[in-house]
């Protein structure tokens, strides 16, 4: 076994020990940590098997030319003022 020492806000203390106050309190740190270091090491697993399977998508990847986005974006764009207002500023957008 092994002692840690951690220095926390006397409100967390005060909570912990009305929370746990039938409890071994040793144990229940303990298992307080197990459960965090479970949780982060599940986290990590899962943001690495994301990236991996976006990585493996890339070569699959189909491209798309830039002008058909451009021109997918000014499709479904909806204009909040005149048309026209909107092609006087289209030359100074790009």
């Amino acid at each position: 076994m092994s002692t840690m020492n951690f220095i926390i806000p006397d409100e967390i203390k005060d909570a912990f020990n009305k929370t746990f106050a039938n409890h071994n309190k040793n144990a229940m740190v303990a298992h307080l940590l197990q459960e965090a270091v479970a949780k982060k090491a599940k986290l990590e697993q899962q943001r690495n098997a994301t990236i991996e399977h976006i990585l493996a998508r890339i070569p699959q990847r189909t491209l798309v030319d830039p002008i058909d986005i451009q021109t997918a974006r000014e499709g479904n764009r909806v204009l909040s003022f005149p048309r026209s207002a909107w092609e006087q500023l289209q030359p100074n957008l790009r």
